[in-house]
């Protein structure tokens, strides 16, 4: 029998253990469950989000929540194109599991949010979820592994101390009026 290996230490504070489970749609999934972001984007339904039903495409879901990534990591410091001038590192989505919940509509207005809850090396791993404005209950939540790589080879490479930092950081701080 080996002794248990103690649990890595991390930025990401209380939410470093575990991602969040993503309770079923016929679940009862309250606020209580739901981690509060870290950081939100408003983004309005389109008609070309949409499929012939009138709902959200499910594959529009990943754009949205690639946009709110982006827009994250640029509050934080970290702009794609800058990281990949001027330290050769790229981020790419490494594993994603999306829940999807409730449908959104042509012209809702919603939130797209993102939470660091795992920090690693060379690795994230990220709650984020899409919900109506004014409604704190998800429509669509996932748990997303976004992996630093070299730009130049492709092969993975450390997440900068600075911005591991700046996203612990920004986890001890949920966005106001969210």
């Amino acid at each position: 029998m080996t002794a248990p290996v103690p649990a890595p230490t991390s930025p990401a504070g209380p939410y470093a253990e575990a991602p969040p489970a993503l309770p079923s749609a016929r679940g009862n999934a309250g606020p209580a469950q739901t981690p509060l972001p870290s950081f939100s984007i408003p983004v309005r339904v389109y008609y070309e989000d949409t499929d012939a039903g009138g709902i959200v495409y499910y594959a529009n879901w990943l754009r949205f929540f690639e946009r709110a990534r982006t827009d994250w990591l640029r509050a934080l410091g970290a702009a794609h194109t800058r990281m990949a001038e001027e330290q050769d590192i790229a981020f790419v989505v490494r594993e994603i599991a999306v829940d999807y919940r409730r449908p959104a509509r042509l012209d809702d207005e919603l939130h797209v949010d993102v939470r660091l809850v795992k920090a690693r090396p060379a690795s994230w791993i990220l709650w984020q979820s899409a919900r109506r404005h004014g409604d704190p209950s998800p429509l669509v939540a996932a748990s997303v592994r976004i992996a630093a790589i070299r730009r130049s080879d492709g092969r993975p490479t450390g997440i900068p101390r600075w911005l591991h930092e700046r996203a612990a950081a920004s986890a001890a701080h949920p966005p106001a009026g969210t």
